[in-house]
Protein backbone atom coordinates (compact mmCIF):
# COMPACT_ATOMS: atom_id res chain seq x y z
CA UNK A 1 0.00 0.00 0.00
CA UNK A 2 2.78 2.53 0.78
CA UNK A 3 4.30 1.97 -2.68
CA UNK A 4 0.91 2.45 -4.34
CA UNK A 5 0.30 5.60 -2.29
CA UNK A 6 3.68 6.98 -3.33
CA UNK A 7 2.97 6.20 -6.98
CA UNK A 8 -0.45 7.84 -6.77
CA UNK A 9 0.95 10.94 -5.10
CA UNK A 10 3.69 11.17 -7.73
CA UNK A 11 1.28 10.92 -10.66
CA UNK A 12 -1.17 13.47 -9.28
CA UNK A 13 1.37 15.95 -7.95
CA UNK A 14 3.06 16.11 -11.36
CA UNK A 15 -0.22 16.78 -13.19
CA UNK A 16 -1.59 20.25 -13.77
CA UNK A 17 -4.88 18.95 -15.17
CA UNK A 18 -6.97 15.99 -14.06
CA UNK A 19 -9.00 14.39 -16.84
CA UNK A 20 -11.86 12.16 -15.70
CA UNK A 21 -13.44 9.51 -17.85
CA UNK A 22 -17.21 9.69 -17.35
CA UNK A 23 -18.71 6.20 -17.43
CA UNK A 24 -17.11 4.50 -14.43
CA UNK A 25 -15.07 7.09 -12.55
CA UNK A 26 -18.01 9.52 -12.29
CA UNK A 27 -21.12 7.41 -12.78
CA UNK A 28 -22.57 4.20 -14.18
CA UNK A 29 -24.28 5.58 -17.26
CA UNK A 30 -26.40 2.57 -18.17
CA UNK A 31 -27.14 1.33 -14.66
CA UNK A 32 -30.92 1.75 -15.04
CA UNK A 33 -31.25 1.77 -18.82
CA UNK A 34 -29.26 -1.36 -19.68
CA UNK A 35 -26.62 -1.05 -22.36
CA UNK A 36 -27.71 -4.25 -24.14
CA UNK A 37 -31.20 -2.85 -24.73
CA UNK A 38 -29.70 0.36 -26.11
CA UNK A 39 -27.38 -1.65 -28.35
CA UNK A 40 -30.33 -3.66 -29.65
CA UNK A 41 -32.24 -0.44 -30.39
CA UNK A 42 -29.27 0.96 -32.31
CA UNK A 43 -28.73 -2.33 -34.13
CA UNK A 44 -32.33 -2.29 -35.38
CA UNK A 45 -31.90 1.26 -36.61
CA UNK A 46 -28.64 0.44 -38.35
CA UNK A 47 -30.13 -2.69 -39.91
CA UNK A 48 -32.91 -0.61 -41.45
CA UNK A 49 -30.44 1.89 -42.92
CA UNK A 50 -27.60 -0.47 -43.82
CA UNK A 51 -28.95 -4.05 -44.05
CA UNK A 52 -25.51 -5.50 -44.80
CA UNK A 53 -24.40 -4.57 -41.30
CA UNK A 54 -27.31 -6.17 -39.45
CA UNK A 55 -25.59 -9.43 -38.51
CA UNK A 56 -22.51 -7.64 -37.19
CA UNK A 57 -24.60 -5.09 -35.29
CA UNK A 58 -26.61 -7.78 -33.53
CA UNK A 59 -23.55 -9.66 -32.26
CA UNK A 60 -22.70 -7.02 -29.63
CA UNK A 61 -24.43 -5.69 -26.54
CA UNK A 62 -22.21 -2.57 -26.48
CA UNK A 63 -23.86 0.58 -27.86
CA UNK A 64 -20.45 2.11 -28.62
CA UNK A 65 -19.54 -0.83 -30.85
CA UNK A 66 -22.75 -0.41 -32.82
CA UNK A 67 -21.94 3.27 -33.19
CA UNK A 68 -18.43 2.49 -34.44
CA UNK A 69 -19.88 -0.04 -36.88
CA UNK A 70 -22.35 2.51 -38.24
CA UNK A 71 -19.36 4.35 -39.76
CA UNK A 72 -19.30 1.59 -42.39
CA UNK A 73 -22.92 2.24 -43.34
CA UNK A 74 -22.39 5.70 -44.77
CA UNK A 75 -23.00 9.22 -43.53
CA UNK A 76 -26.79 8.93 -43.17
CA UNK A 77 -26.55 5.75 -41.09
CA UNK A 78 -23.77 7.19 -38.94
CA UNK A 79 -25.71 10.39 -38.24
CA UNK A 80 -28.90 8.51 -37.37
CA UNK A 81 -27.19 6.03 -35.04
CA UNK A 82 -25.20 8.77 -33.34
CA UNK A 83 -28.32 10.86 -32.75
CA UNK A 84 -30.16 7.83 -31.36
CA UNK A 85 -27.21 6.97 -29.11
CA UNK A 86 -27.04 10.51 -27.75
CA UNK A 87 -30.78 10.49 -27.04
CA UNK A 88 -30.45 7.14 -25.24
CA UNK A 89 -27.52 8.41 -23.18
CA UNK A 90 -29.50 11.43 -22.06
CA UNK A 91 -32.38 9.17 -21.05
CA UNK A 92 -29.92 6.93 -19.24
CA UNK A 93 -28.20 9.61 -17.18
CA UNK A 94 -31.53 10.99 -16.00
CA UNK A 95 -32.11 7.71 -14.13
CA UNK A 96 -28.49 6.64 -13.55
CA UNK A 97 -28.55 7.39 -9.85
CA UNK A 98 -25.87 8.76 -7.56
CA UNK A 99 -22.31 9.37 -8.72
CA UNK A 100 -19.63 6.75 -8.17
CA UNK A 101 -18.54 6.71 -4.54
CA UNK A 102 -15.67 9.13 -4.15
CA UNK A 103 -16.24 10.81 -7.51
CA UNK A 104 -17.74 14.04 -6.20
CA UNK A 105 -15.05 14.27 -3.55
CA UNK A 106 -12.36 13.72 -6.19
CA UNK A 107 -13.75 16.41 -8.47
CA UNK A 108 -13.92 18.91 -5.62
CA UNK A 109 -10.46 17.94 -4.35
CA UNK A 110 -8.95 18.42 -7.81
CA UNK A 111 -10.61 21.81 -8.13
CA UNK A 112 -9.57 22.91 -4.65
CA UNK A 113 -6.00 21.71 -5.25
CA UNK A 114 -5.69 24.12 -8.16
CA UNK A 115 -5.85 21.57 -10.95
CA UNK A 116 -7.78 22.17 -14.14
CA UNK A 117 -10.57 19.61 -14.37
CA UNK A 118 -12.08 18.05 -17.47
CA UNK A 119 -14.38 15.17 -18.25
CA UNK A 120 -13.07 13.32 -21.30
CA UNK A 121 -15.56 10.76 -22.53
CA UNK A 122 -16.71 8.59 -25.42
CA UNK A 123 -20.21 9.45 -24.27
CA UNK A 124 -21.84 12.54 -25.69
CA UNK A 125 -20.99 15.90 -24.18
CA UNK A 126 -24.73 16.50 -23.89
CA UNK A 127 -25.30 13.56 -21.57
CA UNK A 128 -22.23 14.42 -19.49
CA UNK A 129 -23.39 17.98 -18.98
CA UNK A 130 -26.91 16.81 -18.16
CA UNK A 131 -25.61 14.45 -15.47
CA UNK A 132 -23.22 16.99 -13.95
CA UNK A 133 -26.03 19.53 -13.81
CA UNK A 134 -28.54 17.09 -12.30
CA UNK A 135 -26.11 16.26 -9.50
CA UNK A 136 -24.88 19.79 -8.84
CA UNK A 137 -21.27 19.22 -9.84
CA UNK A 138 -21.05 21.11 -13.13
CA UNK A 139 -19.35 24.01 -11.38
CA UNK A 140 -16.22 22.03 -10.52
CA UNK A 141 -15.62 20.89 -14.11
CA UNK A 142 -13.83 23.33 -16.40
CA UNK A 143 -14.22 21.44 -19.69
CA UNK A 144 -16.35 18.63 -21.07
CA UNK A 145 -14.83 16.81 -24.03
CA UNK A 146 -17.39 14.37 -25.34
CA UNK A 147 -17.67 12.08 -28.32
CA UNK A 148 -16.38 13.80 -31.48
CA UNK A 149 -19.37 14.48 -33.74
CA UNK A 150 -19.66 11.91 -36.54
CA UNK A 151 -16.09 10.71 -35.94
CA UNK A 152 -16.14 7.44 -34.01
CA UNK A 153 -12.57 6.90 -35.18
CA UNK A 154 -11.52 9.77 -32.90
CA UNK A 155 -13.03 8.25 -29.78
CA UNK A 156 -10.69 6.74 -27.19
CA UNK A 157 -8.36 4.83 -27.58
CA UNK A 158 -7.53 7.63 -30.00
CA UNK A 159 -5.58 10.35 -28.20
CA UNK A 160 -7.75 13.03 -29.82
CA UNK A 161 -10.04 13.75 -26.81
CA UNK A 162 -7.06 14.03 -24.44
CA UNK A 163 -5.14 16.28 -26.80
CA UNK A 164 -8.27 18.44 -27.17
CA UNK A 165 -8.53 18.79 -23.39
CA UNK A 166 -4.83 19.62 -23.01
CA UNK A 167 -5.07 22.23 -25.75
CA UNK A 168 -8.14 23.78 -24.11
CA UNK A 169 -6.06 24.27 -20.96
CA UNK A 170 -2.90 25.31 -22.84
CA UNK A 171 -1.10 22.54 -20.96
CA UNK A 172 1.31 20.01 -22.52
CA UNK A 173 -0.32 16.54 -22.53
CA UNK A 174 2.55 15.25 -20.39
CA UNK A 175 1.30 17.39 -17.51
CA UNK A 176 -2.16 15.82 -17.56
CA UNK A 177 -3.45 12.55 -16.12
CA UNK A 178 -6.48 10.59 -17.29
CA UNK A 179 -8.50 8.67 -14.72
CA UNK A 180 -10.22 5.83 -16.54
CA UNK A 181 -11.61 2.37 -15.93
CA UNK A 182 -10.92 0.73 -19.28
CA UNK A 183 -7.91 -0.44 -21.25
CA UNK A 184 -8.86 1.99 -24.01
CA UNK A 185 -8.44 4.87 -21.53
CA UNK A 186 -4.91 3.72 -20.72
CA UNK A 187 -4.11 3.31 -24.42
CA UNK A 188 -5.43 6.79 -25.17
CA UNK A 189 -3.29 8.28 -22.42
CA UNK A 190 -0.19 6.54 -23.73
CA UNK A 191 -0.90 7.71 -27.27
CA UNK A 192 -1.34 11.29 -26.07
CA UNK A 193 1.79 11.25 -23.93
CA UNK A 194 -0.31 11.75 -20.78
CA UNK A 195 -0.17 9.94 -17.47
CA UNK A 196 -2.82 7.35 -16.67
CA UNK A 197 -4.59 6.38 -13.48
CA UNK A 198 -6.62 3.21 -13.69
CA UNK A 199 -9.80 2.92 -11.63
CA UNK A 200 -10.56 -0.77 -11.13
CA UNK A 201 -14.23 -0.71 -10.17
CA UNK A 202 -14.41 -4.47 -10.78
CA UNK A 203 -11.82 -6.99 -9.52
CA UNK A 204 -10.94 -8.31 -12.97
CA UNK A 205 -10.07 -4.83 -14.17
CA UNK A 206 -7.08 -4.38 -11.88
CA UNK A 207 -4.89 -6.85 -13.75
CA UNK A 208 -6.10 -5.61 -17.16
CA UNK A 209 -5.33 -1.99 -16.31
CA UNK A 210 -1.94 -2.87 -14.88
CA UNK A 211 -1.06 -4.95 -17.94
CA UNK A 212 -2.17 -2.08 -20.19
CA UNK A 213 0.49 0.05 -18.50
CA UNK A 214 -1.44 2.33 -16.16
CA UNK A 215 0.94 4.43 -14.08
CA UNK A 216 -1.05 3.47 -11.01
CA UNK A 217 -4.30 1.60 -10.31
CA UNK A 218 -6.74 2.38 -7.50
CA UNK A 219 -9.73 0.38 -6.32
CA UNK A 220 -11.70 3.36 -5.04
CA UNK A 221 -12.20 6.92 -6.20
CA UNK A 222 -11.88 7.92 -2.56
CA UNK A 223 -8.15 7.21 -2.90
CA UNK A 224 -7.95 9.88 -5.59
CA UNK A 225 -9.70 12.43 -3.38
CA UNK A 226 -7.37 11.67 -0.49
CA UNK A 227 -4.24 11.94 -2.61
CA UNK A 228 -5.36 15.25 -4.11
CA UNK A 229 -5.17 16.79 -0.67
CA UNK A 230 -1.48 17.33 -1.39
CA UNK A 231 -0.40 20.65 -2.96
CA UNK A 232 0.45 20.84 -6.63
CA UNK A 233 4.16 20.52 -7.40
CA UNK A 234 5.16 23.52 -9.46
CA UNK A 235 6.76 22.68 -12.80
Amino acid sequence: MPKQADALDKVLSASQAILFDFDGPICDVFSHLPAPSVAAELASLLAALAPALEDSARTTDDPMKVHRLSWEGGSAALAAVEAALTAAEIRAVKVAGAPTKGAVESLHAANEAGRRVAVVSNNSAECVRKYLSLHGIAGVVDEVIGRPALRPDLMKPSPHPLLTAAAAFSIPPGFTVLIGDSVSDIEAAHAAGARSLGYANKPRKQVALEQAGADVVVLSMHRVAEALGHPLVEQ
